[in-house]
């Protein structure tokens, strides 16, 4: 089965850029009520996805951090980029199998697609995926 039919396309998902700064990464997660993120570069690379914890550990690690730009450390001086991601996302191409990508979506709410230039066509949501194998085990059923 091709997985391209189950891809949220990346003009519907919401994402990062490594340069944007922590302010602007939590207030987008905040919008959207999401939990982690995909992180891209400016020629729509997929970097990783971020998570609530990365951006909490990230201000845990800097005791001098100001939420304001009161002091050299502040959430609008440091950037994306600065965060380490503490869980690995790998995201998959069209051509992954059905298999695989079930595989993947057990340890994630979702997985990342690229190109084969690494480049970020979208996500596949686990939602997607429970949904499809449940349709086919109902068929199967009949």
């Amino acid at each position: 089965m091709n997985i391209s039919f189950f891809i949220q396309p990346k003009i519907y998902v919401a994402h990062l850029y490594e340069d944007f700064t922590i302010r602007q990464g939590m207030e987008t997660m905040k919008y959207h009520g999401y939990s982690a993120i995909p992180v891209l570069n400016r020629e729509n690379e997929y970097l990783g996805t971020i998570s609530e914890g990365d951006f909490l550990w990230t201000i845990c690690n800097f005791e001098t951090l100001d939420i304001m730009e009161r002091s050299p450390v502040s959430l609008e001086n440091l950037r994306i980029a600065d965060i380490n991601f503490r869980r690995n996302y790998p995201a998959v191409t069209i051509d992954t199998s059905m298999e695989e990508l079930v595989e993947r979506a057990m340890n994630q709410n979702f997985v990342p697609v690229v190109d084969d230039r690494n480049v970020f066509i979208g996500i596949i949501t686990r939602k997607d995926i429970i949904k499809y194998l449940q349709s086919t085990a109902l068929k199967k059923e009949e």
